[in-house]
């Protein structure tokens, strides 16, 4: 890609008068937020454009993430492109092999002045987007961590103590078995299924999901998805989803609507569905951490992040920079990392901001929000559960999504599924391999 400038400030209006009129320089971000996500990100945008007045952001939704990273692709080869776009975090390595398409973000904050400590973040959130010398190249945004949700009321009317321990895939087993037995429809479900149920387990059981330190290390990876722990979870998936035990809605959040409505009792989902279930559930519920084999691997290790950072992109005027470090600035502040966690479930990105959540008893009066910053701060990250930077992850998911579906229909086993995943995988990794190579 090339670099391309826009050189475009857009006119803002007049303060005062025509004679002292001062244009407001604006800033374009786009993110792939709708619903209750996307209202608290207006929210944001809103403060920040009335707490001075030289910057006007302009926040934009185009498409869910992959949508988003496509559209950001296809904007910056028309010269068009924002100045700050939301990427989900399998993404990464797809942005870094985007020579002069970005800006990194550790540039663009010493440049523009604005405040900025990269020691603030918490390094399992920070390592996912920096160099291999500790510079950050996106902005960590929104990260979240995969954790159960427990539907107590369908536990306690299936005759099950809701306080029961989920700890473990052993004993989520054994209660799915009672949900069964008591006629519940749809014991188990799960949104992002490549994402928590293959490449977090990995990261939780200490095992590798592919070679070179889960592609840290360099762009010549091979997947190893398909191990004998991975393949043993996802024979137990299956096995499950032939009995009626785990029902499969969809690959991305749909089982979401199906939690939220009372219908199913247990739910693996990211940290961050706190935001909708808080808000739509008419039903007893509580967060747990995400179970693990016992006697696998090193588990529980940590687990990985999801969600998306902010990353900048290049051709853009030096004022224009300015105003994207200050509104970078803002949303890693304190306050305002402190409320974006505590209304949507994504982990605070700093410490502070969980520090002051904890001090303001947040947790204390939630009991469950703060699972998920244990999970992921508990134990310091191995090489095998730092994160994933693999190319062409978003199409690699794609092959991995397909291949699970044939284990849950039945038409597959899951060694021959995960066989074939690594096998097409591989072949993605390849080319991007020699591409950026």
């Amino acid at each position: 890609m090339k670099n391309l400038m826009l050189g475009a400030i857009a006119a803002g209006t007049t303060a005062f008068s025509p004679i002292a009129a001062s244009a407001q320089i604006e800033v374009q971000f786009w993110h792939a937020f709708t619903g209750r996500l996307g209202e608290l990100v207006a929210a944001q945008v809103e403060e920040f454009n009335g707490s001075q007045d030289e910057y006007t952001v302009v926040a934009s939704h185009k498409g869910n993430y992959s949508e988003t990273l496509n559209a950001g692709i296809a904007a910056f080869r028309a010269g068009e492109q924002p100045h700050i776009l939301m990427v989900f975090e399998v993404g990464t390595a797809t942005m870094m092999g985007a020579q002069g398409a970005i800006k990194p973000v550790y540039e663009v904050m010493a440049e523009s002045g604005a405040e900025f400590d990269p020691d603030a973040y918490i390094g399992s959130v920070k390592g996912y987007y920096t160099t291999t010398d500790g510079e950050m190249l996106s902005l960590p945004y929104n990260s979240s961590t995969p954790v159960l949700w427990v539907n107590r009321d369908a536990l306690e009317g299936a005759g099950i103590d809701p306080d029961i321990d989920l700890s473990t895939w052993q004993q989520v087993g054994a209660v799915l078995d009672d949900l069964k037995a008591a006629g519940h429809e749809c014991p188990l479900v799960t949104a992002w299924q490549s994402w928590i149920h293959l490449e977090n387990f990995s990261a939780y059981h200490d095992v590798s999901f592919a070679t070179q330190d889960n592609g840290f290390a360099g762009l010549d990876t091979e997947l190893a998805l398909n191990g004998e722990a991975q393949v043993a979870h996802i024979s137990a998936m299956g096995q499950w989803a032939q009995d009626g035990k785990f029902i499969y809605t969809g690959r991305r959040n749909e089982g979401g609507a199906n939690f939220r409505a009372g219908e199913c009792a247990l739910f693996t989902e990211s940290s961050a569905g706190y935001a909708g279930i808080s808000a739509e559930a008419e039903f007893d519920f509580d967060v747990r951490p995400l179970p693990y084999w016992e006697g696998v691997g090193n588990a529980p290790q940590n687990t990985i992040i999801g969600g998306a950072s902010l990353w900048v992109m290049e051709g853009h005027e030096a004022e224009e920079y300015k105003g994207v470090g200050e509104f970078l600035a803002f949303l890693s502040s304190t306050p305002v990392q402190a409320e974006w966690h505590q209304n949507t479930g994504y982990l605070p990105i700093t410490a502070a901001a969980g520090d002051a959540t904890r001090a303001a008893g947040f947790y204390e009066d939630n009991p469950g929000t703060d699972i998920a910053v244990i999970q992921m701060t508990a134990k310091q990250p191995t090489a095998n559960s730092k994160g994933l930077r693999l190319g062409s992850f978003d199409q690699i998911r794609g092959i991995i999504d397909e291949e699970l579906e044939g284990v849950w229909s039945g038409d597959k086993t899951a060694q021959e599924a995960l066989d074939s995943a690594a096998e097409r995988g591989n072949q993605l990794l390849r080319r991007f391999e020699q591409a950026n190579g």
